[in-house]
């Protein structure tokens, strides 16, 4: 049972550049795949202060759309994670989320855009997965062109809240 709500702001994968992806969530991620569709965490709940007069503001703000580069996928949390990190220094995704973030905006607090691929919380990948995951072809780039407020229910599906057109 979730006891607080998570919010967070997401860059949801169109669903073209998602099908490979998804298709991998599905089979080895199950219960992350019930929860939310594929996407790249652009700013946690932790980092967000005053979300209402923030929604305002990159509303009304001139935002362009962004591309995200990616590397090949990789193991984590001691092999039982899988993600697809970013590569190189995707300025786009770092001036975006220092746009958002302005003056909370924290160098520690920076991470790398990646896709969750299996989270160990709830799959476990194997040698053998991963050796399947390996000789998929991932996208090299993806372009996002909105930004989704999501809130975590209780049953731990996500639900998109608002979503803030870049242009």
């Amino acid at each position: 049972m979730l006891l607080n709500k998570r919010i967070q702001l997401t860059l949801f994968l169109q669903k073209q550049d998602a099908l490979i992806i998804e298709e991998i969530r599905k089979k080895y991620n199950t219960e992350q795949f019930r929860c939310i569709q594929s996407h790249i965490t652009l700013c946690r709940e932790s980092e967000l202060q005053n979300i209402d007069k923030l929604i305002q503001h990159l509303k009304i703000s001139d935002l362009k759309t962004i591309t995200v580069e990616l590397g090949q996928a990789v193991r984590f949390a001691d092999g039982k994670g899988v993600f697809i990190p970013g590569k190189g220094k995707n300025e786009a995704f770092r001036d975006l989320r220092k746009f958002i973030l302005a003056d909370n905006f924290n160098e520690t607090l920076e991470f790398q855009p990646h896709i969750t691929l299996i989270h160990p919380r709830n799959g476990t990948c194997t040698d053998r997965i991963f050796d399947f995951i390996r000789q998929y072809n991932f996208p090299s780039s993806l372009s996002f062109d909105n930004i989704s407020l999501i809130e975590e229910q209780q049953d731990g599906l996500w639900q998109v809240l608002d979503v803030i057109e870049l242009k």
